[in-house]
């Protein structure tokens, strides 16, 4: 299902924006693996392959309904962003990331964009929290605070300061303690990360 945000764009004060030209969102397919791939290398380089949150994306898949991309109006991918099911804690969550918009794009708002249909979609599906490690100025518009993360670590090393969490249902995260692993793989006891 694609749907056509109309030009201009208006991105509320203090950042406002208006964009130049149109662009869709839509659910990513099969034909869009090269220009994604290509999109992220652009983005992040090769060192993204070494994250941490990569480690919780390596050999799963993104929820269903919630990996989205946006194309300009001849088509070209600009951005992208998946969530991917995580336990955080022992509790049922989302990974947010990562989230790429192509240079030319970055001034259009389309990684706002992909964030709020990414949550509008997470919450509709009945997911009940985001985490990420990213920007906090950035992510704090979206509602994204480090105090839902606590008590909880990554599998390798973040910066504290930059591993936020959003509830989609209130105190979904409250009490939260331990470690955040891929949904798709079993809890083990294995050291925590410094």
């Amino acid at each position: 299902m694609a749907f056509e945000l109309a030009c201009p764009i208006h991105v509320p004060a203090p950042q406002a924006r208006v964009a130049l030209a149109p662009f869709v969102m839509r659910e990513e397919a099969p034909g869009d693996l090269a220009a994604r791939e290509a999109l992220l290398d652009d983005s992040f380089g090769p060192a993204r392959f070494l994250k941490t949150c990569q480690r919780l994306r390596d050999g799963s898949a993104p929820a269903p309904g919630l990996a989205l991309v946006a194309t300009d109006c001849v088509g070209e991918l600009i951005g992208t962003l998946r969530l991917w099911p995580v336990l955080a804690g022992g509790r049922a969550a989302l990974l947010l990331g990562p989230l790429a918009v192509a240079a030319q794009a970055r001034s259009l708002g389309v990684g706002g964009a992909l964030i709020r249909e990414s949550l509008a979609r997470a919450a509709d599906f009945g997911h009940c929290a985001v985490l990420l490690v990213g920007d906090a100025p950035y992510y704090a518009r979206f509602g994204f605070e480090r105090r839902f993360t606590e008590r909880l670590t990554m599998p390798g090393p973040v910066e504290r300061v930059r591993f936020l969490g959003l509830e989609l249902v209130d105190g979904a995260l409250s009490g939260a303690q331990g470690r955040v692993i891929s949904a798709s793989t079993p809890a083990l006891d294995l050291p925590q990360a410094a």
